[in-house]
């Protein structure tokens, strides 16, 4: 007769039990069980979806499109995504072939992750980073190789620093800019350098560009795989939750060149299938005829940018200026605090959550990330809070 056991942690997956749980909602889990709290943590738009990309969805189920679609997405989805890069950067992708429709940006991470590591491949990931960029590289048997990336050089990754990184072991190049959570975005001539960086070592780069139609005053975002010679090294992932509101939707993509896509298809098909039809009829006219309302939001995030960031200026908190995404990533080294203890007793004593910025790499200890994804009302009394707090609870 077999000894049952009972020692349940053992028998997990050793590179589950290796992965800390996220750290962003930690405090929400928390601040859940309060009342009067005022929440700058979860990065999720606060504007509803736009009414008529909500209409098309009602549309559709009126006419009773209610099936599965191909596994790489509907023809005319990946047809209008294809369309859009190449009039807005100038890229050209197969619309057959190069791009792959999934259930969100976290989906196409996790099996871009799956279709290009062995074990043992070691990942460069510049931080502070979001926060499944670590947990991705290790499910799929990848090592993270954190590169820091320094306030004082306004968050950017460089070329040098990625080559104090690099090994024989090296596989891929982790990117996300605009960045989750300082706010930072890289320019041309940023891009530039890493491309050289990474065509010298051959490796592969996935870019996360989730937050690429935010960003503020004359910046514009630039497409890595537009960039001369990339297309063909690089895995691109964008979505429609933070630019259009449509998170729950759960609708992203994937492009890069056939091979991986096929390989990151076949990850697809046994565990997805496909995305939800009405999600994908909703990207459609978004892509469409979304733009307008797209640039309002971001119009309005503008504003909420310039009065956080003053907000924690007036107050004496050393800050970088975020120029994308809708994150702000002051410091808090001179209140004598960790991040984990300074989001803790500010929740406790005034209620305000906001995520630690140890949560994002051990760089981002010293920091918390705050989103202004939030009405002006909330933002203003949430800063009110904070700086009520920095007088009271100093070390």
């Amino acid at each position: 007769m077999i000894e049952k056991r009972s020692d349940w942690q053992e028998r997990l997956s050793p590179g589950v039990n290796a992965i800390a749980p996220s750290g962003i909602r930690k405090f929400f889990d928390i601040a859940a069980q309060m009342e009067d709290v005022i929440s700058l943590g979860v990065g999720e738009p606060d504007f509803v979806t736009p009414w008529s990309i909500r209409e098309s969805c009602v549309y559709g189920l009126e006419q009773g499109y209610t099936s599965y679609t191909a596994n790489r997405g509907m023809p005319e989805l990946r047809q209008e995504i294809a369309r859009h890069y190449q009039e807005n950067y100038g890229t050209s992708y197969d619309w057959d072939t190069d791009i792959l429709v999934t259930v969100g940006v976290s989906e196409a991470l996790d099996i871009a992750m799956r279709a290009i590591l062995s074990p043992g491949d070691e990942v460069l990931i510049p931080e502070p980073c979001y926060v499944s960029y670590q947990a991705c590289t290790i499910l799929a048997g990848g090592v993270p190789v954190a590169v820091p990336a320094k306030q004082e050089n306004a968050f950017r990754i460089t070329a040098a620093e990625l080559e104090e990184h690099v090994t024989e072991k090296t596989k891929a190049l982790l990117i996300g800019y605009p960045n989750n959570p300082t706010g930072a975005i890289m320019t041309k001539k940023d891009l530039l350098a890493v491309a050289d960086f990474a065509e010298k070592h051959d490796l592969i780069v996935i870019s996360d560009e989730i937050y690429g139609d935010l960003t503020y005053g004359d910046e514009e975002h630039i497409c890595f795989s537009s960039l001369p010679g990339m297309q063909e090294r690089t895995i691109l992932l964008n979505g429609f939750s933070k630019a259009y509101a449509m998170t729950g939707w759960r609708i992203g993509y994937a492009m890069a060149n056939k091979a991986i896509v096929a390989a990151m298809t076949k990850i697809h098909q046994y565990t997805m299938l496909c995305a939800p039809i009405t999600a994908q009829i909703a990207a459609i006219e978004a892509l469409r005829h979304g733009e307008k309302y797209m640039k309002k939001m971001v119009a309005e995030y503008d504003r909420r940018r310039r009065l956080i960031y003053d907000g924690f200026i007036k107050m004496g908190l050393e800050c970088f200026e975020p120029k994308g995404a809708f994150y702000i990533f002051p410091s808090i080294k001179s209140t004598g605090y960790t991040s984990d203890e300074f989001a803790e007793k500010l929740l406790q004593a005034e209620h305000v959550a906001l995520v630690p910025g140890s949560a994002f790499g051990a760089c981002g200890e010293g920091h918390v990330r705050c989103s202004y994804a939030t009405s002006i009302d909330k933002i203003s009394e949430a800063l009110n809070r904070i700086e009520n707090f920095l007088r009271n609870h100093r070390k």
